[in-house]
């Protein structure tokens, strides 16, 4: 049991001051506004929950610039896509945990508590399932462990190379299970989530592009509980072959042929006409928006507007890691959609951006990670980040301004400090076990990269 004191803390009714939290086995026991210090551990700053980042491959975070030249042809998603492929053809196991740490110490440094791992890397290079057929999701779990990221682990399915269940790439061997292998995958993986605190496991068919009608319906049938991600409708190219082989748009198609619900996150859903966009909102599930990652690969504009405007839910998350920042990624969101309508303060649904912004990707991330974080309350964990209060970008503001300051002025250079669980998982803007972790990535990149073809 313990106590710790806030001086500002963004609570589920708003802003309270001196607020004490009583904090057992990592979980929010009782919060307590306007109440004395009376010996509780002071936590500095301006606390707000810890964002969930609800979509991530961790192991692109190593690409993270690779992929800025220009080839002989037009450069596009797909161009990105070969050279996804070639680096993760020489990943060896520890290659990928090294990796994984380093996004996920970045994550916490930069106000994220918590990631869904979208894990499709499971094999050897040329294919071959490890000795341990969960061996790739035990590194990711080893790497949410020592980081001590809260961690949603989505084994994804996937068995072919592109719709009609076309024959898959060299590139994409490292993914391929059919789904009876992917029930013991899944197996396995809730057996290495399980010693870490308060993690859940779910399923993520890669995209409708990657099974077919009837692999899904098996996979999704196979598994009725936990959060379910998947892909849909990133590229026009991927909408114009869904229609060409299925005879629907992607996110049509689900509405129509799955039961699209609450536990269910469409990561992008990019191109919607406006009728897929009022009802992926009215379905209760989240739409899962990477937009710094959107707009490096030049995906298109999510239907921000309308489909906030429509109810409906989202949370954000950092896909590719080419820029680990979670303030970044809902300054992007908004970017995007002044950019859309030339217009400013497009999704402000009251005064704040920031604070809309903040909302509701702390509702939307906790609902698409399946986990009990995303507010301050009884029966939460305590993920909590703390802005700086002294920093001169907040000098002169309050409450609300806090959080349009850390938006849209300056992002991770106001993260002070970050609880997990309740426990210090970061100080001074830096994780306790950064050096180390750095150091380890720094080794494995000059490695990797020295050994290029």
């Amino acid at each position: 049991m313990r106590q710790l004191f806030f001086d500002h803390l963004l609570l589920p009714a708003g802003w309270a001051e001196n607020v004490r939290l009583t904090v057992a086995d990592g979980r929010i026991a009782a919060v307590e506004a306007g109440a004395a210090r009376a010996g509780a551990e002071h936590v500095a700053g301006i606390a707000l929950p810890g964002l969930p980042n609800l979509h991530c491959h961790a192991f692109q975070r190593g690409m993270a610039g690779l992929a800025e030249r220009r080839g002989p042809t037009e450069d596009s998603f797909w161009t990105w896509r070969e050279v996804m492929y070639a680096f993760l053809g020489r990943l060896s196991p520890d290659d990928v945990e090294a990796i994984a740490a380093f996004a996920y110490m970045q994550m916490l440094e930069s106000g994220f508590t918590a990631v869904a791992e979208f894990h499709y890397l499971h094999h050897d290079v040329d294919g071959r399932p490890y000795g341990d057929l969960g061996e790739m999701a035990a590194r990711i779990a080893a790497a949410a462990a020592e980081t001590r990221i809260g961690l949603t682990l989505l084994p994804s399915f996937y068995a072919a190379g592109g719709f009609g269940g076309a024959a898959p790439t060299a590139g994409q061997r490292r993914f391929l299970n059919d789904p009876d292998r992917f029930a013991k995958l899944v197996q396995r993986c809730r057996a290495v989530a399980a010693g870490l605190p308060d993690a859940q496991v779910g399923i993520a068919p890669h995209s409708l592009r990657a099974v077919t009608p009837e692999s899904l319906r098996a996979v999704v049938a196979a598994h009725p509980q936990g959060p379910l991600h998947i892909h849909a409708a990133e590229q026009l190219k991927e909408v114009e072959d869904c229609v060409a082989a299925l005879g629907a748009r992607p996110v049509a198609w689900l509405l129509a042929n799955a039961e699209v619900d609450t536990r269910w996150c469409v990561i992008h859903a990019t191109h919607m006409t406006e009728d897929e966009t009022d009802r992926l909102a009215a379905s209760g599930a989240v739409a899962g928006l990477c937009p710094l990652t959107e707009a490096s690969l030049g995906d298109g504009t999510f239907a921000g507007a309308r489909y906030l405007g429509a109810g409906g839910r989202f949370g954000v998350g950092t896909d590719s890691n080419i820029a680990i920042d979670a303030a970044g990624e809902l300054r992007q969101l908004e970017l995007s959609q002044r950019l859309a309508h030339r217009a400013r303060n497009v999704l402000a649904a009251h005064d704040s951006v920031g604070r809309r912004l903040v909302d509701g990707a702390l509702a939307g991330g906790a609902q698409a990670l399946r986990r009990e974080i995303g507010a301050i309350a009884p029966g939460r964990r305590a993920d909590i980040v703390a802005l700086d209060a002294a920093h001169p970008d907040l000098a002169g503001r309050s409450r609300d301004l806090w959080l349009d300051a850390w938006v849209f002025v300056a992002g991770r250079a106001l993260v002070k400090s970050v609880l997990v669980g309740g426990e210090a998982v970061v100080a001074e803007g830096r994780h306790l076990r950064h050096d180390m972790i750095a150091a380890r990535y720094r080794r494995t990149l000059t490695r990797l990269l020295d050994a290029a073809p």
